[in-house]
């Protein structure tokens, strides 16, 4: 099953993935790229910016990708 793959069913059985999700759980390090070339081909995926402080106190951002039906 290719990492696009593996995504997909992913993304059908949360409907959400987040970078850290998809290496934790699928082994997949680069997701915005995946998620490109499955928007390429024709899937429906919305990018939500998520903020959120950091157990430093850094404030960070990171994406969380969204399936559309």
């Amino acid at each position: 099953m290719s990492q696009k793959d593996r995504i997909m069913r992913y993304l059908g059985e949360n409907g959400t993935i987040t970078p850290l999700e998809a290496l934790e759980e699928l082994g997949v390090y680069r997701l915005a790229s995946r998620i490109s070339e499955l928007r390429d081909t024709g899937h429906k995926i919305e990018t939500h910016m998520i903020d959120r402080t950091n157990r430093y106190g850094d404030n960070i951002r990171f994406a969380k990708y969204v399936l559309q039906h």
